[in-house]
């Protein structure tokens, strides 16, 4: 099937609104990452959006080398956003507060958003325009691959009320499904649904009955507390059903809300875990700072990470707790943290890979050239790989995943062939 381009060129702005643009993804940039440096450090912020990948480019050895010792079949991103603003009648809802120049930090971030998703100029048609560029992303990896594509649920409060106004995204879970029923060779989809709903425990079944995959959670921005009594019953039905739980974990820098911040703790999901569920933390927990609630509720602030690396060190959640590798390779991840994943090898087994699309398209956020300062990938691939991202992120961020290395070691086809994890049938 083909899909029409939304960007087959680069961008036709005029020199005052280009300018304008690139200074929002900038700054919307620099919110999402937390440090000037992102910006100042990387002079390529606006994403050209090119569309089918050469020839050259897609013989490359470097790209060949990438899906060697892989079934094509068995890759599949676990962790990947739809988004839009609503304007394709999918029940997309976007916060006001991101449409708004009246609330310029959610209004820029909104900008980089979709300049990463290459619909930034689809006046009308952004949502279906969205699909669209995930479509011509997809003809660009190997046949068999697939995107696993979130639905994302409004914040609730605590008596289960929906809350609209606190919500910066809401992504049916009807859309996700129906995006990945009209192409079932590409796409895959996971629910998204609020524990303290009135009608959550019927909205999972139904959900799993249609095919979801997994459930996906963003507590600070939903408005849930992981370790809350309340989430009880809807964790007996993830185990009953056996589906697992994507829950982000350390800081979140890029989604406003309704909750706390420290709901994202790691150690917040012991009692998940404790239940019986999957858990799958996103990123590793690779930013950002919680209280160590082991050590009592006023206990000291470590970095996430360590209380990942802490859990995933416990005998009793070696089959049950697992982390996705999206968006570690993100500049305000700490080279040590990229290096401990790549060289712990006991993880291998537990970890996923995500590509935690739409981020790799933002080009400030990720530098090859970096990882070559450190010795983690080889010089010669970091135009190679610019010029891949120009034209593909999904295929971009892959290849870089593949050949990043550290001290010997290299993540390996196990971490990319999630298909096993996720697939009931093969379960």
């Amino acid at each position: 099937m083909s899909y029409p381009q939304p960007n087959s060129k680069p961008n036709g702005f005029s020199p005052a609104r280009r300018r304008w643009l690139r200074a929002g993804l900038a700054a919307g940039a620099l919110a999402a990452t937390g440090g000037a440096a992102v910006v100042l450090a990387q002079p390529k912020i606006f994403n050209p959006c090119l569309s089918d990948l050469p020839d050259d480019l897609a013989g490359h050895p470097l790209v060949a080398a990438a899906w060697r010792g892989l079934d094509p079949t068995m890759v599949w991103d676990c962790h990947a956003h739809l988004a839009g603003t609503g304007d394709g009648g999918h029940g997309i809802v976007m916060s006001p507060d991101m449409l708004s120049p009246l609330n310029p930090l959610q209004y820029i971030q909104r900008l980089f958003y979709l300049n990463a998703g290459c619909v930034h100029q689809a006046p009308g048609r952004v949502d279906d325009s969205y699909v669209e560029r995930l479509h011509n992303l997809s003809d660009g990896m190997a046949p068999g691959y697939k995107t696993m594509l979130f639905a994302f649920d409004r914040a609730h409060a605590a008596d289960g009320t929906p809350l609209p106004d606190k919500s910066a995204l809401y992504v049916p879970n009807s859309y996700a499904r129906d995006v990945a029923r009209a192409t079932p060779e590409r796409f895959e989809w996971v629910c998204s649904i609020h524990p303290y709903r009135a009608d959550a425990l019927d909205a999972l079944a139904q959900a799993a009955a249609e095919g979801a995959r997994a459930v996906k959670w963003l507590p600070p921005a939903m408005g849930i507390d992981p370790a809350s009594p309340a989430c009880d019953p809807f964790y007996r039905a993830l185990v009953e059903l056996d589906l697992p739980l994507i829950t982000h974990v350390g800081e979140e820098q890029a989604v406003h809300g309704a909750g706390r911040p420290e709901w994202s703790n790691p150690l917040h999901l012991r009692r998940a875990l404790d239940h019986g569920v999957r858990v799958v933390m996103a990123h590793c927990a690779s930013i950002g700072e919680d209280v160590d609630l082991d050590k009592g509720a006023n206990g000291p602030r470590v970095p996430s990470f360590a209380l990942f690396d802490r859990m995933m060190g416990e005998d009793r959640y070696k089959a049950l707790l697992f982390g996705d590798i999206s968006a570690i390779e993100l500049r305000n991840r700490r080279i040590e943290v990229v290096r401990t994943i790549i060289e712990r090898e006991d993880w291998h087994p537990r970890l996923l890979y995500g590509t935690d699309y739409p981020l790799p398209g933002i080009l400030p956020l990720i530098s090859p050239a970096a990882f070559a300062h450190e010795g983690m990938l080889d010089e010669a691939a970091v135009p190679v790989l610019e010029e891949i991202r120009a034209h593909n992120p999904l295929l971009f961020t892959f290849v870089l995943k593949r050949h990043l290395s550290s001290h010997g070691r290299r993540l390996p086809a196990s971490v990319f062939e999630t298909r096993r994890f996720f697939d009931r049938t093969t379960a």
